[in-house]
């Protein structure tokens, strides 16, 4: 058994090593900065419980702390795509609404729709489970038989042939 000093002593040296990798990491992903900190430190705070109750070389574990601050991040993107955007009744108006033309918005919805049209019948798979219906590629994989990179490459190169499919429709209308 560790005594306690000397776990804190390490704990202290692992936060000082690893936080502003750790922090950055995070950053990177969220694109806030309180959220970045609030993941942060829940993270150790994780991290510390495990390594508090497990014998274990907690000079080693950068690769776990990105680890556990990944699912918290996926957690919360998970969280907030279930509960959706919210709205405050109160900002809005309804003659603004009502006035809104629609026509542009359903324009582009038929020219997205012919592009799909256009690409492969595996391309228009991955990209209506991925992209619109929010499956994993894990999800997908299973969905499609295949293997999770096979599935990336796919939704790549879907994506892509999408997007020169829709730029050579927009150069042809400007024509």
């Amino acid at each position: 058994m560790r005594n306690r000093e000397n776990n804190k002593e390490m704990i202290e040296k692992l936060c000082r090593d690893t936080w502003r990798e750790l922090y950055s990491f995070i950053y990177y992903k969220v694109q806030n900065r309180e959220e970045a900190e609030d993941i942060t430190q829940e993270t150790y705070a994780k991290a510390i419980s495990f390594l508090n109750k497990n014998d274990v070389n907690i000079l080693e574990c950068k690769k776990y702390l990105r680890f556990i601050a990944m699912n918290i991040i996926r957690d919360q993107w998970r969280a907030k795509k279930r509960r959706g955007s919210s709205v405050n009744l109160e900002d809005v108006n309804p003659e603004e609404i009502v006035e809104e033309d629609f026509s542009d918005s359903l324009t582009e919805r038929d020219r997205i729709a012919e592009a799909m049209n256009r690409l492969t019948e595996e391309q228009r798979t991955v990209i209506e489970l991925r992209i619109i219906k929010g499956y994993t590629v894990a999800e997908t994989g299973k969905l499609m038989q295949k293997k999770e990179g096979a599935i990336r490459v796919l939704q790549l190169r879907a994506v892509r042939a999408l997007a020169k499919i829709l730029e050579t429709e927009e150069g042809k209308e400007e024509i």
